[in-house]
């Protein structure tokens, strides 16, 4: 049984205004890493001002019930795919495939465009979620390093859209 239906997943809106909300949702979603990644997540320096601001340069989806924010994905249009970031599903909602819904969100929004594929990084300690996104299609393409680490800290991974 679908345990999202109540959930609807949609475009930002144009007079959307709950910055603090959306960060407070992806500071609890993103809160697990704390002490598991290294370096940090860069979602600790995230600010309801530069959601704003990061918002007018990408695509933003929002899974919303009953009023209440409990999804969200960004999505950078590039020249030939898009880059997706910041997917953040209420903790304890995870598991029920709004973050599914969320990037097949992402999926139609890249055909539309005539794009060939999404691409997204994730932690290398993070192997559920390697695991995850796998099963959404996505395969490793490469791994790099943040500025000032002599070891991959991040998988890039790629899915080629049909």
């Amino acid at each position: 049984m679908d345990q999202t239906v109540g959930i609807s997943i949609v475009g930002l809106p144009a007079d959307f205004d709950r910055w603090d909300d959306l960060l407070a949702l992806i500071r609890r979603a993103f809160a697990y890493m704390d002490g598991i990644i290294d370096p940090p997540s860069s979602a600790h320096l995230l600010t309801a001002g530069s959601l704003g601001e990061k918002a007018k340069r990408e695509t933003v989806f929002l899974a919303v019930e009953n009023g209440r924010i409990v999804g969200c994905v960004f999505a950078l249009e590039r020249t030939r795919d898009f880059y997706v970031g910041k997917l953040a599903v209420e903790p304890r909602l995870q598991g029920q495939g709004i973050g599914t819904r969320l990037m097949r969100a992402v999926e139609g929004l890249a055909r539309e465009r005539g794009k060939d594929a999404i691409e997204l990084q994730t932690r290398i300690e993070l192997a559920a979620n390697h695991a995850a996104f796998a099963r959404l299609g996505f395969r490793e393409t490469g791994r790099t390093a943040h500025q000032g680490y002599d070891r991959p800290t991040s998988i890039t991974m790629r899915k080629v859209l049909s």
